[in-house]
C-alpha cells in the first residue's frame, strides 16, 4: 500500500523512501523494515481529540452564558480527515495494471459476500454478549438482552441489504481507519498504518472492499471519542463542569464533527468522480459491522469499555431494522 500510494503521488501519508525485504526459499517476500519520510505532527488524532475535548468542553461547560460556536476549533481537523480520506479512496479507485489494485464493481456475488461478512461479525459479537459473567450495568444488560432478542431480525436485515450494495466500487482500502491512525498536522491530517484490522487474516486485509468501510470507521471513532470523553467518572478525568452540560456539548461536538467530515468527503468525491452510489445503506451497514468488531475487541482486551460499542451497536441495530425492514415488506 505504501509503495502504491507513493508512486501515485498521494500526499496524505508519509512517502515510502525505502524498504528491507527478505525473500524466502520459495520466493515469498517478507518485509522487515520500512523507511518513510518524516511528517511533522502534534500526535495521533485519538489522543489529540480527547485532550482537546477535555480542555474545550470543560471551559465551555463552566460558562453560564451560551458560548458562540464553542466547538468550532475542532472542525478544521474533521474537514482534513474527511478530505484526506476521500483523496485516498480516489487514488485507490484509479485504473491500475496491478491486479491487486485494479478497481472492480461489486456484482451480486460480491455484495452477498460483504453482507455475509457483516452478518458473521455481528453473529460473533452477539455470541459474546450471550456469555455469562460480562461486566455490564443494568442499562447495558437491558441493551444486550434487546440485541440478543433481535438477532434473527438483524441477520435477516443485513442479508436483505445485499442487493443495495450492488454497483459499489470494490477497491483496496485502508481497512482499519480510526482516529488513532491519523496524525494531526498543522491544518492537515496524515494517514498511517495500512496493515488492516489485526484480528483479520492477511488475505481478508488485502481483499478489495467498499470505501464506505473506511468512512464508517471514521464515524465510529468520533462516536467512540465522544463516549469516552463523556464518561469522566470512568476515565478519571477531573472536571468541575456539570455532567449534563458536558454531555450536551460533547453530543453537539460529535454531530458537528461527523457532519463536517462527511461533507468534506462527499464534496471532494463528487467533484472528482460524481455522487457515490448506495451511500446511506452502505454507511449504516458498515458502521454496524465496525461496532460489532469493536464489541468483540473490547470483550477480549478491555472489558471495562464494553458499554461503548454496545450502546453504538444497539443504536445502529435499531436504525438498520427501521431502514431495511419496510423495504422488504413493500417488495412482497
Amino acid at each position: 500500500m505504501a509503495r502504491h500510494l507513493t508512486a501515485a503521488g498521494y500526499a496524505g501519508t508519509p512517502a515510502l523512501l525505502g524498504e528491507v525485504v527478505r525473500c524466502a526459499a520459495d520466493g515469498t517476500p517478507h518485509t522487515l523494515m520500512l523507511l518513510h519520510a518524516y511528517a511533522p505532527n502534534q500526535g495521533d488524532a485519538w489522543a489529540w481529540t480527547l485532550d482537546w475535548l477535555a480542555r474545550t468542553v470543560d471551559e465551555a461547560a463552566l460558562t453560564e452564558a451560551e458560548p458562540e460556536a464553542p466547538l468550532e476549533g475542532y472542525m478544521p481537523l474533521a474537514e482534513a480527515m474527511g478530505r484526506r480520506l476521500a483523496q485516498l479512496h480516489l487514488v485507490l479507485a484509479r485504473p491500475s495494471a496491478d491486479p491487486a489494485f485494479a478497481p472492480e464493481v461489486a456484482d451480486a456475488a460480491m455484495a452477498g459476500r460483504w453482507a455475509e461478512e457483516v452478518a458473521a461479525m455481528l453473529d460473533r459479537a452477539l455470541d459474546l454478549l450471550a456469555r455469562p459473567g460480562l461486566s455490564l450495568s443494568g442499562a447495558e444488560q437491558a441493551l444486550a438482552g434487546k440485541l440478543l432478542a433481535q438477532r434473527a431480525a438483524l441477520l435477516d436485515a443485513v442479508r436483505a441489504a445485499a442487493p443495495g450494495l450492488v454497483g459499489l466500487a470494490a477497491t483496496r482500502i485502508h481497512g482499519d481507519f480510526h482516529l488513532g491512525q491519523v496524525l494531526v498536522a498543522t491544518g492537515d491530517a496524515v494517514i498511517l498504518d495500512f496493515e488492516g484490522e489485526p484480528d483479520r487474516p492477511l488475505a481478508a486485509r488485502r481483499a478489495k472492499a467498499s470505501a464506505w468501510r473506511d468512512v464508517a470507521g471514521l464515524i465510529r471513532s468520533l462516536d467512540y471519542a465522544a463516549a469516552i470523553a463523556a464518561a469522566t467518572e470512568d476515565s478519571g478525568t477531573a472536571t468541575a463542569a456539570p455532567t449534563s452540560r458536558r454531555a450536551d456539548l460533547i453530543a453537539q461536538w460529535r454531530q458537528a464533527a461527523c457532519r463536517v467530515a462527511l461533507h468534506a468527503y462527499r464534496a471532494l468525491w463528487q467533484a472528482e468522480a460524481g455522487a457515490p452510489p448506495a451511500e446511506a445503506l452502505a454507511l449504516e451497514l458498515f458502521q454496524l459491522e465496525k461496532a460489532a468488531y469493536e464489541l468483540a475487541y473490547e470483550a477480549h482486551h478491555r472489558p471495562a469499555w464494553l458499554g461503548v460499542p454496545l450502546r453504538g451497536l444497539a443504536a445502529l441495530a435499531d436504525r438498520l431494522l427501521g431502514a431495511v425492514q419496510p423495504a422488504r415488506d413493500d417488495s412482497r
